[in-house]
């Protein structure tokens, strides 16, 4: 396994907080995915959004500079059903799918008090001859 990047973010829970008095349907319409912002239940909890803004900062972290995803085009999957955290990159311009230089995205992350901790491991893809 040959590693693009790596990358790491934490959050201030209450920081996020302060971000959803301030600005209570602008901030998940502007960081969460149509999948994300499908779990329209959530969009109010500070934790669901907190895990969100941590995994995509990390992977942002991770991608570049090869790629510089956007908040929407990164789509993270929660542990659901005994299936493991997933995080799912959809870039939208045709020539970023042609130039796919990444493979497996792996996530993990943890929460504890105040604050939440993403990790973000991008390989790279596998070179066919």
């Amino acid at each position: 396994m040959s590693i693009l990047g790596i990358g790491v973010d934490v959050v201030h829970v209450p920081r996020i907080v302060a971000l959803l008095r301030r600005y209570p349907q602008k901030l998940p319409s502007r960081i969460l995915s149509p999948y994300e912002a499908s779990e329209s239940h959530l969009l109010v909890d500070p934790q669901f959004i907190a895990v969100r803004w941590a995994v995509k900062e990390a992977a942002y972290k991770a991608l570049y500079p090869y790629h510089k995803p956007t908040w929407k085009q990164l789509s993270y999957h929660g542990f659901q059903n005994g299936r493991k955290p997933a995080l799912v990159y959809t870039p939208q311009a045709p020539s970023d799918e042609n130039t796919k230089n990444w493979g497996p995205i792996h996530v993990s992350v943890s929460h504890d008090g105040d604050y939440v901790f993403a990790s973000v491991l991008v390989e790279a893809a596998a070179l066919t001859v």
